[in-house]
């Protein structure tokens, strides 16, 4: 029997997706990750980054790594006009994908201005148990007292702990930027980040699945950590991880409250023709035109009365299956935090075009924004990463290195502990200045 060379297969993927032969990558898909992902929906994805990136300049060398004896995991870095990503495969023994991601490419990361590593420290976690634990990281500010906890949620999608996007890592920012001010943090790779292969195949896994049992651990975790008040720990969610934090304080009743930074209100599968409609403005072609017409009619079998766990994953949004969206649908955020007697601190980005003012912040301002234990601030400035910016966002922007607005950070810190709030907007009034000198 004839060896696979796993490399060209994996060279050979990038240059279809390059030309948009997207049907003949989909020819190549092993049976479980065909049950997921369509050529159409590799060919929004694939459009999406590409949008951020800027056209391919060159394609790298392939990168293997032996996983098991069947199976394969190959790197390929490809280099853009305006950055890079880098295409991981998981091939088997007879040629075929059984997994296909796009991520960023791997790059230095450096400290903000506003942090100061001296003052905390870092230790490497476990969250959960059993098959689907993930690795996380615990940010513990150093010196005697109590003092308030926070665990973060990422976005939609396989993110790691930091929310790691390109060159930046925003999650990071804020965990450096709050341990600063005396918060502890504890934020953790997404299961869909650590263990891809496994809950890719798993019947009936939902946007529940995705967030709440790592979630519930990550909160039962701080409280129990040195010098953190067990009745002080709050969940923030970004983006998704917003739109999800109500479920898991309903769930975990112990949850302080919730900060939510760009949180998804709008139902999701209009929020996708929404935001696919903004790109192919920015970026007029076929194939952006292509994507919002799929979307369209995948989001009509989503709204629709014959959705069903059965439903093929390939015919719905993302790639996400039947009972995916089901969870999601039959899920409405702003009622559940209206029915969470817990503070809340509700933070947007003006120019965000994924998450909007004129969306999902407003669906958050009718349900909960009359409440007086809830603070709703938006940066003008900011767009979904809450980076500043001038002129319309676009995904293009998101490449440069860059970090979170320091007046988010100091916000989050004088609303988490309203004792340190001077010497927060100290701190953000500090971290401008040197922006400015430098």
């Amino acid at each position: 029997m004839a060896t696979i060379d796993a490399g060209a297969i994996a060279t050979a993927v990038v240059e279809m997706a390059r030309t948009g032969h997207f049907s003949e990558i989909e020819e190549l898909f092993a049976p479980p990750l065909r049950a997921v992902v369509s050529a159409d929906t590799l060919r929004v994805g694939w459009t999406t980054e590409i949008s951020k990136t800027g056209p391919v300049s060159s394609v790298g060398e392939p990168v293997s790594e032996v996983v098991n004896a069947g199976l394969v995991r190959v790197s390929v870095l490809v280099t853009c006009d305006h950055g890079a990503l880098t295409v991981i495969m998981s091939i088997d023994d007879a040629g075929r994908l059984q997994g296909l991601r796009i991520a960023p490419a791997s790059t230095p990361w450096t400290a903000p201005s506003y942090a100061t590593p001296t003052s905390f420290s870092e230790h490497d976690v476990t969250v959960g148990s059993g098959s689907l634990a993930v690795p996380g990281t615990l940010s513990l500010p150093h010196g005697r007292g109590s003092r308030p906890g926070v665990v973060f949620l990422g976005g939609g999608g396989p993110f790691d702990r930091d929310e790691t996007s390109g060159r930046n890592k925003p999650f990071k920012d804020l965990a450096w930027g709050l341990a600063s001010l005396g918060v502890a943090v504890l934020r953790f790779d997404k299961v869909t980040y650590a263990h891809s292969s496994q809950v890719a195949s798993a019947p009936g896994f939902t946007m529940t699945d995705e967030y709440v049992p790592h979630a519930v651990a990550a909160v039962r975790m701080l409280q129990t950590q040195p010098n953190v008040d067990p009745s002080r720990v709050f969940v923030l969610g970004h983006s998704m991880g917003g739109k999800v934090a109500p479920r898991v304080a309903a769930t975990e009743t112990s949850v302080a409250g919730l900060l939510i930074l760009a949180g998804e209100a709008q139902p999701m599968q209009h929020a996708a023709i929404r935001v696919a409609r903004y790109l192919a403005k920015l970026n007029p072609d076929p194939t952006m035109e292509a994507a919002v017409e799929t979307l369209t009619q995948q989001a009509t079998l989503v709204d629709g009365a014959h959705l069903s766990p059965e439903t093929m994953a390939s015919e719905l949004p993302f790639g996400l299956s039947g009972s995916y969206w089901l969870d999601l649908r039959d899920y409405d955020p702003v009622s559940t935090a209206a029915a969470l007697n817990k503070p809340m601190l509700i933070l947007q980005g003006g120019r965000d075009y994924q998450v909007t003012v004129e969306d999902d912040l407003s669906r958050w301002r009718e349900g909960i924004g009359h409440r007086t234990d809830v603070t709703i601030r938006v940066y003008n400035a900011d767009n979904h990463l809450f980076f500043p910016g001038s002129g319309p966002s676009t995904p293009a922007e998101y490449e440069p290195a860059q970090h979170v607005d320091p007046a988010v950070v100091a916000d989050i810190a004088a609303w988490l502990r309203p004792d340190r709030g001077k010497l927060s907007r100290f701190m953000f009034s500090f971290s401008r200045l040197k922006r400015h000198k430098s």
